[in-house]
This record gives C-alpha cells, structure tokens and sequence, in this order.
C-alpha cells in the first residue's frame, strides 16, 4: 500500500467519522433531508473558488455558512419553516451553481475527485475534524436537551436558538470538508447514511455516536480501497458502501 493510498484512506476516515459523528444528531433531531439539501448549497461556493483559484473547500465553506446565516435569521423572524427555507436556498444554490460552474469543473464539482485530494486539504480536514468534535461535545447535552424539549431547555436558560445555530455551522464545516472527497451531490449522503445505519444498531446515545463515527469511517477506508480497486469514482464508491452497511443493519434490526 503506497503512501499515498494510506494518505487518502486517513483523510477519508475523519471526514467520515465527523460526518457519522454530527449525523447522530441530526437523525435524531429529524432533519435528514435538511442536511443532505445543505450540500448542494456548496455549488455556487466551489465554482466562484474554482474561477478564483482559491480552494474548493474554502469557497464551499463560505457559501453554506451565508446559507444557514440566512435560514436562521429567517426562520427566527418569520413564519416560513426552516425545512421550506432549506429547499428555497437549495433549489437557487444548484441552478446559480450549475450556471457558474466552468463546464471541465462540473463532474468534479458534484461528485469530488479524491486525486486532487492534497496536503494542504488533508491539514484542513485534521483541523476541521478536530473542531467538529471538540465543539459539538461541548453543546451536545444542550442539543440533546433541545431534542427532549425545546421548552424544556429554554427553562434550563439555554439559547436553543444559539445552539441550533452552532450546530448548523458545524454541519456547515463537514460539508465542506467532503465536497473534493465526495462531490456536493453525495457529501449529504455520509451525514445521514452512517447515522441511520448506526441508530438500527444502537442500544445507547452514547453507542448511537460511536457506531455512527465508526461506519462513516468504514465506509469511508472500504469505499476508498473499491473505488481504487475497481477504478471507479471514489464518491459513489463509498456512498453504496454506506449503504450496504445500511441494508444488512436493518435485517439485524428487523431480526
């Protein structure tokens, strides 16, 4: 196994782990949907860097991050739910993407490109993985409170529109993290994926977050080791990994 190899398989493992990890609370806070339509929010960030020659990653960053920004404030000073916000910002992000987007770029754009995977992008995925466990187990029991209760936790005197907000933005980092390993089309799937494959098996919170962390690296390490095995792209590589560990949790569910 070359150096190279090893390298992606670990930038592939904290991408994963972090997603499976922030995927545990937004399966249990019942927005799947609304992480995987986060994704596509990148577009017009990725294509505004490419043109730029800055990094895809920073330029996926900052756009979600004025996505969410704009979600929040709205649903905190409107009446429209943050679920039809979700697919206002989703559905004029992917067509202003696809719009700027220089043709050469596209594929890579939505469906990553691990080659063009560098030392600089893995430096920022440590950091970012870092960041993303560090802070969502500081506000976890305040999330999970929220979850509960929404009342409840406001008589505890915490900000559950303040965490919310937190939370999103670090939703806001995995994504972007993922867009060159896994494309803007398929980096919502390892949000949601190995959450949902976790909570068939988990008897626990606690094991729910672990299980969670550990197939987003597995299917992370495995969908990697195929995609180069059979040439394949690696995006797709690990999302129908992913899956398979999804459809033989739910028979051990079912059973």
């Amino acid at each position: 196994m070359d150096n190279n190899l090893i390298f992606l398989l670990l930038v592939g493992a904290l991408v994963g782990a972090a997603s499976g990890y922030l995927g545990s609370f937004m399966v249990l806070k019942r927005m799947s949907l609304v992480g995987d339509a986060l994704s596509h929010v990148a577009l017009p960030g990725i294509a505004i860097a490419l043109t730029a020659g800055v990094n895809p990653m920073l330029g996926a960053f900052v756009a979600l991050v004025i996505a969410i920004i704009g979600i929040w404030y709205l649903s905190e000073h409107s009446e429209v739910y943050p679920e039809a916000l979700v697919g206002v910002f989703f559905t004029a992000s992917l067509s202003i993407g696809l719009l700027l987007t220089p043709e050469p770029d596209l594929l890579e754009a939505l469906f990553g490109n691990i080659d063009k995977i560098g030392i600089a992008d893995g430096v920022m995925v440590l950091v970012g993985a870092v960041v993303i466990f560090v802070v969502t187990a500081a506000i976890s029991k305040k999330l999970l409170l929220g979850v509960v209760s929404e009342d409840l936790a406001k008589s505890q005197k915490i900000d559950v529109s303040k965490i919310n907000l937190i939370y999103l933005l670090l939703v806001a980092l995995v994504v972007a993290l993922g867009v060159k390993f896994l494309g803007t089309l398929l980096t919502g799937a390892m949000v949601i994926i190995p959450a949902v494959t976790a909570k068939n098996l988990s008897k626990s919170i606690k094991s729910f977050h672990l299980f969670a962390s550990g197939f987003g690296i597995a299917s992370a390490v495995l969908g990697i080791l195929i995609a180069k095995n059979f040439g394949i792209a690696s995006g797709p590589g690990v999302v129908l990994t992913s899956i398979v560990f999804f459809i033989v949790s739910y028979f051990f569910r079912k059973k």
